[in-house]
């Protein structure tokens, strides 16, 4: 550090790094851990600083509750029903505007610049790095397309997992400890702080949030009028946000348009969305200076915190009454996934003149934009949004046999989820399972060997020993429950890979004793028919192994239990009895 930045921030208490070098640098993890100390030394009773985790490393995992009239635990806040903002930043840590911008913003509304008397209506919780060993993986170079700071941390964990897609199966450490954090505090408005990817364009930020196209009606409704004061002030400003994710279609192809449909809950705002919150995803646009990406940043945290503060209340009486809505959804059918329609409306996107033409080099069409002749491109946006899996809800629940017991729990803990352990047996129980056709993806993701899960539920009994699990339907988060225990929920339990073993048969029949059962099978008119009409499929009819599969899995040995799951569902409750 020179002489002269030592000197500047000596002369500007709580000034990071960054703002001392007109936003060309960001600091290093050290000046998270001083600046929590010194905000409450500066604003006494107004600022607590907190460590709620510890990384693999050893790094301690802060954050920063803020507040005029010191309401800062859970209780207080519950007690005088203020509604909480929480802003995420460095879950990408070479994205780390949000530290810089968080810092910074926090220190103008403290002061009063900004956002006055906001910490009279709402309590604040500021987590400047989520990610904090990425952050600490610290150079150059790390992220090629994206215009400073001169050097910034890594994109995933010591463990190389991205949080990002982990809110969900929670593997991370980080994780568990955030998801503690976030259901602790409940806040009504989650901002997640990023920096995109991709093409060359004029806007320097996104804003994508739900509850509006899903979610409660009551929650979309606020969440329209949110977009439409929001966006106004932000290119009052300067700005030139947009409120979809800027994505393409064809990655390099503008004319391809964008859709803009809504991702699972492994991402947070998605996440967070579920749990009838304002889950809120900004991005700034990567081939924006530091300086032009952290004043994005500033300027829509404060936008949101100034509608937190009129607000607040509202969509915490709204976000209430659907958490009691919810526990009435047994029986009920639940959209667990929303995609875009095909059919889009035009729009004007300002970007820049482009060309593309086929590389010699890859043999793919590359893409080169002239960021000296501003265009405007004619797109079309897909934002309307489809359901594209509708399942309904137990009547009463789920169940966890004895056996995945201390594999599941920890997971309905993470998420604030409540469940029963059976003290009883439950013999020959009536519940609904389901045997999947899992498919396993081929590549490792995330550590993890994912499944296309594919099945429908179906009626049997069941011997459920004592110290099973019991997670009933009714209770406010149940749309949580149902993508994490539907074994077709993209981000199930199942999905992710954690009940693999019940996808490999342990017992074969040996060919040599299939051969004489195929053909006595055969003498069967149903059977014959049935294989026969398999050989129509080429891939069926030159596969061996196959073919001789259609007649064991026939066999009175085969494993009635193979791809069977050890998730049930029950209609009535077994604590009734």
């Amino acid at each position: 550090m020179t002489p002269l930045l030592l000197a500047l921030l000596a002369a500007a208490p709580l000034t990071t790094v960054a703002e001392a070098s007109g936003w060309a640098r960001t600091g290093r993890y050290d000046e998270v851990e001083r600046l929590c100390a010194e905000f409450p030394q500066r604003y006494p009773g107004k600022v607590k600083c907190e460590r709620f985790g510890t990384t693999p490393l050893g790094r301690p995992m802060l954050s920063l509750v803020v507040s005029a009239d010191g309401t800062f635990t859970p209780a207080q806040i519950s007690a005088k029903k203020r509604p909480v903002v929480f802003l995420q930043g460095g879950i990408h840590a070479g994205e780390i505007d949000g530290k810089d911008a968080g810092f910074w913003l926090l220190r103008e509304v403290l002061d009063g610049k900004v956002a006055p008397k906001s910490l009279n209506a709402v309590t604040l919780i500021f987590v400047p790095v989520f990610n904090v060993d990425g952050h600490e993986r610290f150079g150059k170079n790390q992220r090629p397309n994206q215009r400073g700071p001169e050097e910034m941390g890594w994109r995933v964990t010591s463990q190389n997992l991205n949080l990002n897609r982990d809110y969900m199966k929670a593997d991370a450490p980080e994780m568990r400890a955030m998801l503690g954090l976030l259901h602790r505090f409940d806040p009504v408005l989650f901002v997640d702080l990023h920096v995109t990817d991709g093409a060359q364009f004029q806007h320097d930020v996104s804003v994508t949030f739900e509850p509006r196209r899903v979610g409660p009606p009551s929650l979309q409704a606020w969440g329209r009028t949110l977009e439409q004061t929001l966006f106004p002030k932000l290119e009052a400003g300067g700005h030139k946000p947009v409120g979809f994710y800027p994505s393409f279609d064809d990655t390099d192809d503008p004319a391809s348009g964008i859709s803009a449909g809504w991702p699972p809950p492994r991402f947070g705002n998605a996440y967070w969305a579920l749990h009838h919150r304002f889950g809120v995803l900004v991005e700034t646009h990567s081939w924006k200076t530091s300086a032009v990406r952290i004043k994005a940043t500033f300027d829509v945290c404060a936008g949101l915190l100034e509608e937190a503060t009129l607000h607040g209340k509202d969509w915490l009486a709204a976000a209430q009454q659907a958490d009691l809505a919810a526990t009435k959804r047994g029986g009920t059918d639940v959209v667990l996934m929303s995609s875009a329609r095909r059919e889009g409306e035009p729009i004007d996107f300002l970007g820049y003149a482009y060309t593309r033409e086929k590389s010699e080099v890859s043999g793919k069409q590359w893409v080169r934009y002239d960021e000296n002749k501003p265009q405007i491109w004619k797109m079309q946006l897909r934002d309307e949004l489809e359901p594209t899996l509708v399942v309904r809800a137990p009547l009463a629940g789920y169940l966890i046999p004895v056996s995945h017991a201390a594999l599941v729990a920890p997971r309905l803990q993470a998420h604030g989820l409540r469940f029963e352990v059976l003290k009883k047996g439950k013999p020959q129980l009536a519940v609904e399972h389901m045997v999947v056709e899992g498919k396993l993806r081929g590549a490792s993701y995330e550590g993890r060997t994912t499944v296309d899960a594919r099945g429908s539920w179906t009626k049997a009994t069941e011997d459920l020993p004592a110290g099973s699990l019991f997670v009933p339907i009714a209770q406010p988060h149940a749309e949580v429950v149902m993508h994490l225990l539907e074994p077709t929920a993209p981000d199930s339990l199942v999905s992710w890979g954690f009940f693999n073993a019940h996808l490999e048969q342990k017992e074969y029949l040996e060919d040599y004793l299939t051969e004489p059962f195929a053909r006595e099978q055969l003498k069967d008119p149903a059977v014959k028919a049935a294989f026969e009409e398999k050989l129509k499929d080429p891939a069926f009819a030159k596969d061996p192994d196959a073919r001789l599969r259609f007649f064991s899995a026939r066999h009175p040995s085969f494993d009635q239990r193979f791809n069977l799951m050890p998730i049930y569902r029950v209609e009535v409750s077994p604590l009734a009895n």
